[in-house]
C-alpha cells in the first residue's frame, strides 16, 4: 500500500484521471432510480486524497475546468436565460427559485451561532445542498482552507438525492399523471385550391390568412413545381404543399384552401426536389433564415429544420446552430452549391472555434476582476460568476461579424462535461484529508446540517411554485431542478414529468441561480470580515 500511496503523490496527473474513471465507475451505479452521476468524482477523489494526503493536483487545474464548464452552460442557455427575465412566466419561475435559495442560506448561516460551525464550512453545506460547484470555487477562492469542500463534500449527497425524492413523493401526493408529448414532427399535405374567395389573389395576401403554424413550402402548376414567390397570382386548381407540427394545422389549411389531393407533388421531383444538409459552414450558422444569402441563380426554400430529435418549423427569425439538419427544396443541379453554402459536414458538428472560446473566457475573467460597490457591503468582485454572465450574453447574440459564439450541442456537452469532472476530481483529492478528519471528530452532525440545508431550498422553492403561484406540476419540476442544479435531478423530473417543461425550466432558473448563490456566499463572507 505504501508504494501505491508514493505512485498517487509522486504522479499526480495519473492520480487525477485514475479519480475520474473510477468517480464514473462509481456514478453509474443505480439504487431505485437514484445515482450521483458525476458527482461521485468528488467522493472518489476524497477517498484518494485520505489515502494519499500530497496527490492533489495544482489548484489551477480545477479552475479551468470549471471555466470550461461555466462557459458551456452559460453558451447554451443565453437565450432562455433572457426569456427569464424578461417573461412573466420566467419572472415568476426566477422569484420562487430566488426565495428557495434565500431560506437554504439563512438556514446556512444560522449554523454558525447555533452550533458553533465555522463560516466557510456553512457555506461549503450551502454549496453542496444546491449542489454548485461555482459556489464552491468562490467560498475556496476567499476563505484559503479546507472547511468549505468538507461541508460541500457532506452536503452534495444530500443535494442530489433530496429534491430527487420530493419530487417523487410530490408527483404521488399530487397524483400528477403527465403523459410524454408526440416527437414534433414536420407532416405535409398536398392541398388542391378551390375556394373561390382565394383565387386571384397574391402569395403574400394568402400567407396572413393561413392558420399560425402553417407554412407554403411549393405549389405545382400546370404540371411543374416552383417555390411560391411572394407576386404569384392564385389559380383555380393549383397545389399546394402545406407544411406543420401540427397536424389540425394541416386540417386546417384544407377546409379552408380546397381539398387533399396527395401524390401530385411529391411523385414529381424533375423541377424541385428535397435533400438534407448539415448546417456546418460559417456562412450560415449563428444567422436568422432571413439573412440567408443563397448564391446567385439558385432558388431554393428552407421547409424544416431538426435540432436534436426534434423538427421545428423554420421562420425568418430562427437562427441557424452548428449541427442542425436543413431540410431544402431546390432543383437537382443546384444541390451541389447548396451543400458547399450551408458545410454538410458532420464533422463540423463536433467542431469549435478556439478563437472565440479564448476571447468569450478571457472577457469574463477580466469582468470577474472589477470590483463592484455594494452599498453596506463593500466592493465586491463576481469571479467566475461574471464570466457566467459574460458567456450568456454571448449565448445571447450568437454571432458578432466573423465570431460565432455558440458551440455544437455534442462539443457543448463535452467540453463543460470534461471541465465539471476534473474540477470535482482537483477539489476532492486536495480535501480528502481534511474532510476525514472532521467527520471523525463531528460524527453525523454535518450530515443533519446538510439535511436541514436541503429541505430549505427543495421545500421553500416548491411551495411557492405549487401554492402560491399555481404552476403545473411539470413546470414547478423545471424550476425545482434550475434552482437545486444536478443534472442528475434534471433527469430523475423528465421521468416523473416527460414533457419539455423541465429542461424549459432548468434553462431558465440555472444560470441566475448559480449566479445567485455566489452572490450570497460573497456577500455574506464580506459581511463576516466587515
Amino acid at each position: 500500500m505504501d508504494a501505491v500511496r508514493v505512485l498517487f503523490e509522486t504522479q499526480p496527473l495519473f492520480t487525477l484521471l485514475l479519480t475520474v474513471a473510477l468517480g464514473y465507475v462509481v456514478g453509474e451505479i443505480n439504487i431505485k432510480g437514484v445515482s450521483l452521476g458525476s458527482g461521485a468524482v468528488l467522493f472518489v477523489g476524497l477517498a484518494i486524497g485520505g489515502f494519499a494526503p500530497k496527490a492533489a493536483p495544482p489548484a489551477l487545474v480545477g479552475t479551468l475546468g470549471l471555466l470550461l464548464f461555466l462557459y458551456g452552460i452559460g453558451i447554451q442557455y443565453g437565450a432562455q436565460f433572457f426569456d427569464g427575465l424578461t417573461s412573466t412566466r420566467g419572472l415568476k419561475a426566477n422569484a420562487a427559485a430566488v426565495l428557495g435559495v434565500l431560506g437554504a442560506g439563512i438556514v446556512s448561516l444560522a449554523l454558525v451561532p447555533m452550533f458553533g460551525l465555522k463560516l466557510d464550512e456553512s457555506l461549503g453545506i450551502f454549496a453542496g445542498a444546491g449542489t454548485s460547484t461555482a459556489t464552491l470555487q468562490a467560498v475556496i477562492a476567499a476563505m484559503k482552507g479546507d472547511g468549505a469542500a468538507v461541508g460541500y463534500s457532506v452536503a452534495y449527497p444530500f443535494g442530489v438525492a433530496g429534491p430527487i425524492l420530493l419530487l417523487y413523493v410530490l408527483g404521488a401526493a399530487l397524483k400528477a399523471k403527465i403523459e410524454a408529448p408526440a416527437a414534433k414532427v414536420i407532416e405535409m399535405a398536398e392541398i388542391s385550391l378551390r375556394n373561390p374567395a382565394l383565387i386571384g389573389l397574391r402569395f403574400s395576401q394568402l400567407k396572413v390568412q393561413l392558420p399560425a403554424g402553417l407554412t407554403i413550402a411549393a405549389v405545382r402548376r400546370e404540371h411543374h413545381n416552383q417555390l411560391p414567390e411572394e407576386d404569384l397570382v392564385l389559380r383555380m386548381d393549383d397545389v399546394l404543399l402545406a407544411t406543420s407540427t401540427d397536424p389540425a394545422r394541416l386540417r386546417e389549411a384544407a377546409a379552408l384552401l380546397g381539398e387533399l389531393q396527395p401524390g401530385r407533388m411529391s411523385s414529381h421531383r424533375e423541377d424541385l426536389d428535397y435533400v438534407r444538409v448539415f448546417a456546418s459552414s460559417r456562412a450560415v450558422v449563428g444567422l436568422a433564415l432571413r439573412d440567408i444569402r443563397f448564391p446567385d441563380g439558385i432558388a431554393s426554400s428552407i421547409v424544416q429544420v431538426r435540432r436534436g430529435d426534434a423538427d421545428m418549423l423554420p421562420s425568418p427569425e430562427l437562427i441557424l446552430e452548428v449541427g442542425d439538419r436543413v431540410g431544402l427544396l431546390a432543383n437537382r443541379a443546384h444541390l451541389k452549391a447548396l451543400r458547399q453554402l450551408f458545410g454538410d459536414s458532420i464533422k463540423g458538428t463536433a467542431e469549435l472555434s478556439f478563437i472565440s472560446i479564448g476571447i468569450g473566457a478571457a472577457a469574463g475573467l477580466l469582468a470577474g476582476m472589477i470590483p463592484l460597490p455594494i452599498p453596506g457591503v463593500g466592493k465586491l468582485t463576481l469571479g467566475l460568476a461574471a464570466l457566467l454572465l459574460i458567456a450568456l450574453c454571448l449565448g445571447k447574440i450568437r454571432r458578432s461579424g466573423p465570431f460565432v459564439w455558440t458551440m455544437p450541442l455534442s462539443a457543448n456537452l463535452v467540453l463543460r462535461n470534461f471541465g465539471l469532472t476534473i474540477f470535482l476530481a482537483q477539489v476532492g483529492i486536495s480535501s480528502g484529508p481534511k474532510f476525514f478528519a472532521t467527520i471523525a471528530t463531528t460524527g453525523a452532525s454535518f450530515l443533519l446540517y446538510s439535511l436541514l440545508v436541503v429541505l430549505a431550498l427543495v421545500l421553500v422553492t416548491a411551495l411557492v411554485c405549487l401554492w402560491i403561484f399555481r404552476m403545473p406540476f411539470d413546470v414547478a419540476a423545471g424550476v425545482i431542478c434550475g434552482a437545486t442544479g444536478n443534472p442528475a435531478i434534471l433527469a430523475f423530473a423528465n421521468r416523473v414529468a416527460p414533457t419539455e417543461q423541465p429542461d424549459i425550466g432548468y434553462a431558465m432558473i440555472f444560470p441566475s441561480m448559480t449566479i445567485a448563490k455566489i452572490l450570497f456566499v460573497e456577500i455574506a463572507m464580506a459581511l463576516a470580515r466587515g
